[in-house]
């Protein structure tokens, strides 16, 4: 990875537990991360933050993580962001959904660590 430059994530969860784990986690990995709660949020933050990637969730309050992506994927300024879906969602139509709808890739939370995530992350944005 590229040292001088401090990559920047958009990490769009509502689970205000495990997001806390995940920004400390990436700050203390040197990243510049911040954190949303619902889709609204995400979609405006995209936008005016301009991360290098996204780690998205699905089942969210107002706009639902399908929903945001679909939108990032069809806006000019956003279309060509990385985006992670990490989702409690595990079934094969789910991923398979995000995958039409332009996820660079989908982890479902039970079966990744943190670790695990950062490892995605830092291989995603070489």
């Amino acid at each position: 990875m590229d040292n001088s430059k401090k990559y920047k994530i958009l990490l769009v969860e509502d689970d205000e537990s495990l997001s806390n784990v995940y920004v400390t986690r990436f700050e203390a990995e040197g990243f510049d991360i911040r954190r949303v709660g619902n889709g609204e949020d995400a979609l405006a933050t995209a936008i005016n933050y301009q991360p290098d990637i996204i780690l998205l969730d699905i089942m969210m309050p107002k706009v639902d993580g399908f929903d945001v992506l679909d939108i990032l994927k069809n806006t000019n300024k956003t279309k060509d962001l990385k985006i992670i879906m990490l989702s409690a969602l595990s079934q094969e139509m789910d991923i398979d959904k995000a995958k039409k709808l332009g996820a660079d890739d989908y982890l479902i939370k039970s079966e990744v660590t943190i670790a695990d995530v950062v490892e995605k992350i830092k291989k995603e944005l070489n």
